[in-house]
């Protein structure tokens, strides 16, 4: 099988290393150093933007393309530009050709369902995006399944809880505090690529979302308190919501982001047989933990 992994960043250069041992792959970035760390990951590259359908030709054919690519932490209308606009370029730049994938993965976020106040929410659970970015997102998760299908391409949407891992532990966040009540939703990088590569190999979850987050979300407190036991430091400084939203300097984004409140589950994706690397965040944090406690930081 080839792959083009489009936007090989975080989650894509760990996909690609895990593929790269039995696939073709083909990581496509734009910049210099995106380049140079496809070609340190072992694997094929091509300098292309995604927004670019004259430079998505220099991608060779594939039969699976993974758009991975992301707006930087940018605002709605950077989203727009690559997940709405990038994602449409890139699927008439695949499907119109004589030899077209059959397969797209699009990551997205569990930022698309909203507020739940802490209950529980699964693929069934209506979307309800509460900012102008995960509007955007949905959109383009529309993009990925409907559109993908006018070129006969099965798209599948991989909703992406909050990312960890190798130099995004962020363990002061929580270790220093203070830490705002709420939940974490949360999957290993090696997670995240290793549920997009099983998908692929298993050809599974055509024309259908799937929630790519571990075991067991936990409650920022819990989660902060465990940190702090297992990198013998006291537990850090808590703050409830109330507390935290009385702060008139915060912007509107920073208010959404506290007020909202969800349970992300994996049970279809576990359905699917998806084996996890890392099942809870006390597995996928002891290395951070490990590095902290002979160094102090990680």
């Amino acid at each position: 099988m080839r792959v083009a992994i489009l936007g090989c960043g975080y989650v894509g250069l760990e996909l690609g290393r895990q593929l790269a041992a039995d696939h073709d792959v083909i990581g496509v970035r734009r910049s210099d150093a995106g380049i140079e760390a496809i070609e340190a990951a072992g694997f094929e590259s091509v300098r292309a933007d995604v927004t670019d359908p004259d430079e998505l030709t220099r991608v060779p054919d594939a039969d699976a393309v993974v758009f991975a690519a992301s707006s930087g932490g940018r605002g709605a209308d950077a989203a727009r530009e690559i997940y709405v606009d990038g994602l449409r370029t890139a699927i008439d730049a695949f499907g119109t050709r004589d030899q077209a994938p059959d397969r797209l993965i699009y990551t997205s976020s569990t930022g698309v369902y909203g507020d739940h106040d802490g209950d529980w929410v699964d693929e069934e659970t209506p979307l309800d995006p509460t900012t102008p970015k995960t509007e955007v997102l949905v959109e383009a998760e529309r993009i990925a399944i409907d559109v993908a299908a006018e070129y006969g391409i099965d798209g599948t949407v991989a909703r992406f809880a909050g990312l960890y891992g190798p130099d995004r532990y962020r363990l002061g966040r929580y270790v220093d505090g203070p830490v705002t009540e709420g939940y974490l939703n949360m999957v290993h990088r090696d997670d995240a690529a290793g549920v997009v590569r099983y998908l692929l190999e298993r050809d599974a979850a055509r024309g259908e979302p799937v929630l790519v987050v571990d075991d067991e979300p936990v409650s920022k407190w819990e989660f902060a308190d465990w940190l702090a036991a297992e990198c013998g430091v006291p537990d850090p400084p808590k703050r409830t919501k109330a507390e935290r939203l009385a702060d008139d300097s915060l912007s509107d984004a920073a208010r959404r982001r506290i007020e909202t409140s969800k349970r992300c589950s994996n049970d279809r994706l576990r359905e699917l047989g998806y084996e996890f690397a890392y099942p809870t965040y006390r597995e996928g944090y002891r290395a951070a933990v490990d590095a902290y406690r002979r160094g102090g930081s990680a």
